[in-house]
């Protein structure tokens, strides 16, 4: 099992992917769009029909390839666009068939600190 952090960055694909692709063609895709996916970073796939949802990350010793397809339903939500930023409390929510609302950010200044 992953758990995914606010320490982890995200990186979302917004367009779908065949989910045919195993583990080295997506380490492969992830190098041609972001560089090296070898940080930790968690890199989420979806496929087309919107049922299935990819997990690609690196642990230091290998990469983990987890894959959840829903038993009822499809996903409810997925970015439109790199612009929408993405945190660990919006990926799960997504995770589970949800909708994500606007939520407060995870780390915010105290009053009286700058």
């Amino acid at each position: 099992m992953i758990q995914i952090t606010t320490q982890h960055h995200l990186h979302i694909r917004i367009e779908p992917i065949d989910f045919r692709k195993g583990m080295d063609a997506l380490v492969g895709l992830c190098r041609q769009c972001v560089g090296s996916p070898y940080d930790g970073t968690v890199f989420a796939f979806r496929n087309k029909s919107g049922i299935a949802v990819k997990l690609l990350v690196y642990d230091g010793t290998g990469f983990w390839l987890c894959m959840k397809r829903f038993s009822q339903g499809k996903l409810r939500y997925w970015p439109k666009s790199c612009d929408e930023r993405i945190c660990a409390t919006t990926m799960a929510v997504i995770l589970n068939q949800g909708q994500p609302v606007a939520m407060a950010p995870a780390w915010r200044s105290l009053p009286g600190s700058a």
